[in-house]
């Protein structure tokens, strides 16, 4: 049985099938995925030497991958090589230089395929800071690896701030009264005439249309 187990993650097969192919003959076995989540679980449940991960994947991309497996103690000790088409795919969410893992670009060869794997073995015996779990941590449900962390991320708590409810309230027309500060006694004064006024005026509207409303019934009889 192979001692050392190589884990191609690609949604092409021709590239799966060409790394198996430009591999020296050795005393390991590969592995192969089609996408981000069947990758994840090889990941989770083998004991792998090298992963090879494809950045653009269906149903989890190389990206969601590369964090959880970096946000894993363990997980991100293993040799790690990451393949595209398009290198500024990979710079624009890691930056170079690439310290802990190897990019190996597409198309490659036997040769380039070997010496990324060399550099990527080489790379992953590098020291590295330590991970601070916060809370629980990682967790594993059904096969998949659950952090909502990244591997030295800081993680931001968001602050929920507590509704203040406001009561409206309700204002009673009334006089207004000589203690109101910024206001002349006079111009208190006239605002007071002037409620007296609208007053009158609304209780001369109530008797007009008591009047109106009477002499309307009076001519439906």
């Amino acid at each position: 049985m192979a001692s050392n187990k190589i884990l191609v993650i690609d949604d092409t097969t021709v590239v799966r099938v060409k790394v198996r192919e430009m591999l020296p003959p050795g005393n390991f076995e590969v592995l192969e995925a089609k996408d981000g989540v069947e990758g994840l679980n090889f990941i989770l449940q083998e004991k792998l030497s090298l992963i090879m991960l494809d950045f653009l994947l269906p149903k989890m991309s190389g990206w969601e991958v590369f964090q959880q497996v970096q946000a894993h103690p363990e997980l991100r000790k293993i040799p790690l090589v990451i393949m595209s088409g398009r290198k500024e795919e990979v710079t624009e969410k890691i930056t170079e230089p690439f310290e802990y893992f190897e990019f190996l670009g597409k198309p490659f060869d036997q040769k380039q395929l070997i010496g990324a794997i060399k550099l990527a073995m080489a790379k992953a015996k590098q020291p590295r800071p330590e991970l601070v779990s916060v809370g629980a941590g990682a967790s594993v449900k059904n096969g998949t690896l659950l952090n909502s962390g990244v591997a030295n991320s800081t993680v931001v708590t968001p602050s929920v701030a507590t509704p203040s409810v406001v009561t409206p309230s309700v204002v009673t027309p009334s006089v207004v009264t000589p203690s109101t500060g910024g206001v002349s006694e006079a111009e208190i004064n006239a605002l007071n005439e002037k409620i007296v006024k609208m007053q009158a005026e609304i209780d001369g509207l109530k008797k007009q249309l008591t009047q109106v409303v009477t002499f309307i019934k009076q001519k439906i009889k």
